[in-house]
């Protein structure tokens, strides 16, 4: 069993935010009038709006228990864990799909893991270096795959593009899990749920910002049921995944090691592999079958280097009677 309860609180709280987040890679698919970078704007616009409401009642005393250096943290990480990260996601959605993206970005829990090797109660990397085999060569397998599936010159360089955004979307990613991680020890007087709001209003500023470059003068490009329906999906991803999502990851994230904070994400990949095959109305085939098992089985060997046997009782020994 796990050492203790807050381990499996820390579980439990690492796939809710991997269920929350498995949407953010059906958006981009649910929005094609929209680029990936542009869809990313939308999303987080909405995203500091929820986080301005949710946090204004306690903005006074929130703020005053931040420093300069928690800004800084936070300006960081909402540009390249969530700006930066999800127009790579975006891009990488619309020119390889769903499946392969989200099977590359599934690598996160060994990047994750690796960063996180020398850290306290971490699992020495000998015990790890199976389970991260096996997670890998389920990413070869789909990144293989999508190359193959190139029909002609044009659409090879389409997916070569594709697995270069979803490896950049890998890689800004694991840089914010581990970032922030660390970040939030240190701010221990900042709830999960406040830094994941404050987190939000960040990065809506930085899409404010981005808002009129980005869209420029395409108002009139889409009609107003069409700019509607953009709302409403980047507003339901938003509040899914980045409110009620990234709670749940800071609240995981302070009771899970680094390294197995890591490993509850495949839950994340897992939930986009299903919205993204009922997207598109098919099964998987063999190639992205055999990704997904090596992912899992990755995955799921890590998460069982992280149990631990119990403590052996000791005996009860009777005391010898010295006078016999």
């Amino acid at each position: 069993m796990f050492a203790d309860r807050s381990l499996l609180k820390g579980v439990w709280y690492g796939v809710c935010a991997g269920l929350c987040w498995g949407v953010i890679f059906l958006g981009p698919q649910l929005t094609p009038g929209l680029s990936g970078l542009q869809f990313a704007v939308l999303r987080f616009l909405c995203y500091g709006v929820f986080s301005i409401a949710l946090l204004m009642p306690r903005w006074r005393r929130v703020r005053s228990s931040l420093t300069i250096a928690d800004w800084m943290s936070l300006f960081w990480l909402s540009l390249i864990g969530n700006l930066l990260y999800y127009s790579l996601v975006g891009s990488g959605v619309q020119l390889i799909g769903i499946a392969t993206t989200s099977l590359i970005v599934g690598l996160i829990p060994v990047l994750i893991t690796l960063a996180g090797r020398n850290d306290v109660n971490a699992v020495s990397l000998r015990k790890l270096f199976p389970s991260l085999c096996c997670a890998v060569a389920g990413v070869v397998i789909i990144s293989s795959h999508a190359l193959i599936n190139g029909s002609n010159r044009c659409s090879s360089v389409s997916n070569i593009v594709g697995i270069l955004c979803a490896l950049g979307a890998l890689i800004t990613w694991s840089w914010f899990a581990v970032s922030n991680a660390r970040r939030l020890a240190l701010v221990a007087s900042v709830s999960s749920h406040d830094w994941a709001l404050l987190t939000g209003i960040m990065t809506g500023a930085q899409s404010l910002l981005l808002a009129v470059p980005v869209f420029g003068f395409q108002a009139e490009t889409h009609s107003t049921s069409e700019w509607l329906h953009f709302l409403i999906v980047a507003g339901g991803v938003a509040l899914l995944s980045s409110v009620v999502g990234g709670a749940c990851w800071n609240q995981a994230s302070r009771l899970l090691p680094l390294a197995l904070s890591g490993q509850v994400l495949v839950i994340e990949t897992l939930a986009a592999l299903a919205f993204g095959f009922l997207w598109e109305h098919r099964l998987p085939d063999m190639s992205e079958l055999a990704a997904i098992a090596l992912l899992v089985i990755g995955v799921v060997w890590c998460l069982s280097c992280h149990r631990v046997s119990p403590a052996p009782q000791p005996l009860d020994v009777q005391p010898s009677d010295s006078n016999t």
